[in-house]
């Protein structure tokens, strides 16, 4: 046997996971813990981030990226607490997190002691898996059960433990068990299943296909079925680039965050194909469209609308069974329309980034961020307004990444899912974007890029107000109050923290900056870079409810919604329209 403290047989145990970085800050009831980590610094890579909270988050970026389990830390008490914004984001994402969380020394606890708390209730919620250990010799064990947990459950797990027993040596030599990542099970769809969504694409005049983040792994299929059944493609938000942003046959997104096109191909259709997703807002779609449902989960089924009819299937499986078939279809005016619709939006786009006479549009902004982006890079999102521009223009058509908040939607997400893209793919350039909002909550862990030598480029899109929650007071008629921001020099800021900063209120500044950073990055540069882009304060189209179309909405309310954002019916049609200049 190897006589090692407790602390130490832990950091072992994460390293046969392949775990080689954590986030954390240290503190009294964790630091027998933290240093074991030391005693393993060569091959465990401890982050000290300025807030847990980030910690939390970054793991659950990390996990979100690269399928691993993400690691932080928190002292008991205050730390714990802490952790608990970014462990929900795991948990409601459905991703494997661990969290170690400190705890008084058995001698004190229960004695009312400095920060003692009864701390596994409030982690009773967020994880799956959550144990105190009463024993140093437990400590290896139960962490181990802990990652495995968190693998087979796609979940949170969470240790507690009293800091003497971490510091406490034992005996240890690892587990014979072997680390196992991944239950490579695999759900075969029938063939009867196969021919009835077969005979159902058959009967159908507007069919379109409907991938979420179960389909990630399937982009070549998703290509050949779009093509062989003339299948306009939407994703969800979190599954953007399932399928080549660029490719003509995609349409974007439905709802908030999505595209015209997106909506009015959504609403027109007779049968939607709805594969590898649980999107909650497929109930709002028409009542009469045919739902078909593609889905390895049982319980997700029928969950968020009733179907019509169900496939229990991996996405990519289905999709390979479903190519073997003998129907095709030639691209139809449905879809050609559609194409049409796409390009149209597109254009539109293109013009509002072009457009910086009264004031920096943030479409310009993304279009250079998509114009300097490596064909490999990673995108870590912000939530807010942000996230609607983001997702409309970002390139993800290559080997990008993009991580987001989707269904927790916690802002401040962006900076530290830019430390995790660049930690766990260092060699890949790496993209935060953010609102200003979003951005001042975690921005002390700037200092974090810098101490670590991270060179992220951080957009911060200011616009002096918390834009999303603005569109909602405006649609409800409510006073724009408690939604200002007191703007900041985020770019001064940031040299003072020993980053890079540029600030731009222009097209010309913009491209100016977006050379220099160019360059930096050509030289080797090795500092985080704070894009602060002086943007104005326009209310993004709201895409939830597109109303342009005459056949549905009376002359006042298309004009209304024209107006509001400025979209004008030569060189934005409806799609009803486009579609009855096909025939």
């Amino acid at each position: 046997m190897t006589k090692m403290i407790a602390g130490q047989a832990l950091a072992k145990v994460l390293l046969d996971w392949k775990v080689d970085h954590i986030y954390g800050i240290t503190a009294d009831s964790i630091n027998n813990t933290v240093d074991g980590f030391y005693k393993e610094k060569e091959k465990l890579k401890y982050i000290q981030v300025r807030h847990e909270e980030i910690g939390a988050l970054a793991a659950a970026a990390d996990a979100k990226l690269t399928g691993k389990i993400g690691v932080s830390f928190g002292s008991a008490g205050p730390g714990a607490v802490h952790l608990l914004n970014g462990l929900y984001d795991a948990k409601m994402d459905h991703i494997p997190v661990l969290a170690l969380v400190g705890q008084s020394s058995t001698g004190v606890m229960n004695t009312n002691f400095f920060q003692e708390m009864n701390q596994d209730p409030i982690f009773a919620d967020v994880a799956d898996f959550h144990k105190q250990v009463v024993s140093a010799e437990q400590i290896p064990y139960v962490v181990d059960e802990a990652i495995r947990s968190a693998y087979a459950n796609h979940s949170v797990s969470v240790v507690i433990i009293p800091d003497d027993l971490s510091g406490q040596e034992i005996d240890f030599k690892g587990f014979k068990t072997k680390p196992i990542r991944a239950i490579n099970t695999q759900v075969v769809p029938q063939q009867r299943d196969i021919d009835e969504v077969v005979k159902a694409l058959k009967e159908a005049e507007h069919p379109i296909l409907w991938v979420g983040r179960g389909a990630m792994n399937a982009r070549d299929e998703i290509i050949k079925v779009s093509e062989k059944f003339s299948l306009p493609v939407l994703t969800t938000v979190p599954a953007t680039g399932a399928i080549p942003t660029d490719h003509p046959n995609f349409m974007g997104s439905r709802g908030r965050l999505g595209t015209k096109p997106g909506f009015e191909v959504s609403q027109a259709a007779d049968l939607v194909l709805f594969v590898g997703t649980n999107y909650p807002f497929a109930r709002f779609l028409p009542q009469n469209i045919k739902f078909i449902q593609v889905n390895n989960n049982l319980a997700d089924l029928g969950k968020q609308r009733d179907a019509d009819l169900t496939v229990l299937s991996d996405a990519k499986l289905f999709f390979v069974e479903l190519l073997k078939s003998d129907y095709s279809v030639e691209s139809n005016k449905f879809l050609k329309a559609a194409q049409i619709n796409k390009k149209n939006w597109d254009k539109w786009l293109e013009r509002l980034a072009a457009d910086d006479s009264e004031g920096l549009a943030a479409e310009g902004v993304i279009k250079a961020i998509r114009e300097n982006a490596a064909d490999d890079a990673i995108f870590g999102l912000d939530v807010g307004n942000n996230t609607e521009w983001s997702i409309r223009q970002l390139p993800l058509n290559k080997q990008q990444r993009m991580t987001m908040s989707p269904w927790y939607g916690t802002m401040g997400f962006g900076l530290p899912a830019g430390l995790a893209g660049k930690l766990s793919f260092p060699k890949r350039q790496t993209w935060t974007i953010s609102g200003d909002g979003g951005y001042a909550m975690v921005m002390p862990d700037l200092l974090t890029e810098v101490k670590y030598h991270l060179p992220i480029v951080n957009v911060v899109l200011e616009n002096n107000s918390f834009g999303f929650i603005q569109h909602e007071k405006l649609m409800s008629g409510q006073a724009l109050y408690g939604i200002d921001l007191l703007g900041a020099d985020w770019a001064r800021m940031a040299e003072d923290m020993g980053a890079i900063g540029f600030k731009v209120t222009n097209l010309q500044e913009l491209d100016d900056a977006m050379k220099k950073i160019n360059e930096l990055q050509k030289k080797g540069n090795n500092l985080p870079i704070v894009l602060d882009a002086k943007i104005k304060n326009v209310d993004p189209i709201d895409t939830s409810f597109v109303q342009v179309d005459p056949d549905v909405f009376d002359t006042q309310t298309i004009d209304d919604y024209r107006k509001r954002y400025n979209i004008d019916e030569k060189t934005q049609p409806a799609f009803s329209q486009i579609l009855k200049e096909q025939d």
